[in-house]
């Protein structure tokens, strides 16, 4: 960790770089303003289990809204949505759009604001009333020079402790650590009976990990403050946090970390490691692709020292500038907006509506305990560093070396 202090403990994370999408598009043919064409290229990174299927549930709900409409999805998987992101940038500089595109919400989109490639949807607020169901935290993080860019679809939660309750019973471990130091304290009882107390992929899944971390170690104004700039990056307690955050490290597979995320949850399934921790589309993969039941085949809780804070990411989408086909485009990110799309889509690919009026009755299993955190007004809400939404590309391309 001591390159974070020599470069100024800047953030940790990177593009990953490849080849141009040709992508079809249709012909320009509704000139920004006529009625919806034929057709809309909808660019997303939902292609994994649970993305796929929401996806899906999405897309049908809009083909039968818009029967004339002829859906172009381009997907592009990998990387937690960095491969799709480095394709799209190579679109967006050759002026070939898509009608919509998918971004974390928050910064990760500045650039493209920056560089004027996408619209300003605050009169889209305005007329579906978006205001009054958005929680004002959600809108505060979204919001730039008192514009809004994109529509939140939905909402994950990057603070999530997963573990498996067989392994601790297996070495006497009465629950998940609520701190990182008894995290510390566990991690020398489960490696005497054989078992990795932490497993990490690549190295997107450790700057996730960091963040929470840094999280719990500081608590949410300071966590806050490292992206404001009110929390000073060469502070004793950062100094502490990120010292804690090497230590965490040390009693993880590091050395053999996983190729991407579902391959390092695998050996807590198999019973080989304790904990991992990662973000709520974990829920998905548990329980649909590895048919285990909620709270004894796996469980998960906030992770150490955040109880009370939602760390938040949201998939969101934009109306690029020179779009083909803006009307249907438009009438895309009504529905993506809408209670109605949320709560088609939300309990399919494992997330909760950005929204506050969601059907509770359809969010069962693990995601309740996020909509009700989510809905409640004693909850922190942060955003997480990892996923885009308190640092732009340009930041998080600062490479730890």
């Amino acid at each position: 960790m001591m390159s974070f202090r020599r470069r100024g403990l800047r953030v940790v994370a990177a593009l990953v770089a490849v080849s141009l999408l040709a992508a079809a598009c249709g012909d320009d043919d509704d000139d920004g303003g006529g009625e919806a064409s034929a057709e809309f290229e909808f660019f997303s990174w939902w292609t994994g289990g649970g993305d796929s299927e929401g996806k899906q549930a999405l897309l049908d709900l809009f083909a039968e809204q818009n029967p004339d409409v002829e859906i172009v999805d381009s997907a592009i998987a990998g990387g937690a949505g960095t491969n799709a992101q480095a394709e799209l940038a190579n679109r967006l500089l050759a002026d070939d759009p898509p009608d919509s595109y998918q971004r974390h919400a928050g910064k990760e989109l500045l650039e493209d604001i920056e560089a004027g490639e996408v619209e300003d949807l605050t009169f889209l607020y305005d007329e579906e009333g978006w205001r009054d169901v958005f929680p004002e935290g959600l809108l505060d993080l979204i919001t730039v020079d008192d514009k809004l860019y994109s529509v939140p679809v939905n909402i994950h939660r990057s603070n999530l402790l997963w573990y498996n309750p067989a392994v601790l019973q297996e070495v006497g471990i009465a629950g998940p650590p609520a701190t990182w130091d008894e995290f510390l304290a566990q991690a020398a009882t489960l490696e005497a009976a054989g078992k990795i107390p932490l497993t990490v992929g690549p190295t997107w899944t450790q700057q996730h990990l960091l963040e929470n971390v840094l999280l719990g170690e500081l608590g949410p104004d300071a966590y806050t403050g490292l992206w404001d700039g009110s929390t000073d990056w060469e502070s004793p307690e950062v100094i502490g946090a990120l010292d804690t955050f090497t230590q965490v490290l040390d009693h993880s597979n590091l050395d053999s970390a996983a190729a991407d995320w579902q391959p390092a949850i695998d050996p807590l399934i198999e019973g080989d490691a304790a904990y991992n921790v990662m973000g709520d589309w974990a829920d998905t993969y548990y329980r649909i692709e590895k048919e285990l039941d909620w709270e004894t085949g796996y469980n998960a809780t906030t992770s150490p020292g955040t109880a009370g804070v939602f760390n938040f990411l949201s998939d969101s989408f934009t109306l690029p500038v020179d779009a083909p086909h803006r009307d249907t485009a438009l009438e895309w990110l009504k529905l993506a907006g809408s209670k109605e799309g949320q709560d088609t889509f939300n309990p399919v690919k494992g997330s909760i509506p950005a929204r506050t009026d969601g059907d509770a009755s359809l969010y069962t299993g693990y995601l309740a305990m996020p909509l009700a955190d989510w809905t409640s007004e004693e909850t922190t809400i942060v955003g997480s560093l990892a996923h885009g939404v308190v640092a732009d590309n340009a930041g998080k391309a600062e490479i730890d070396s």
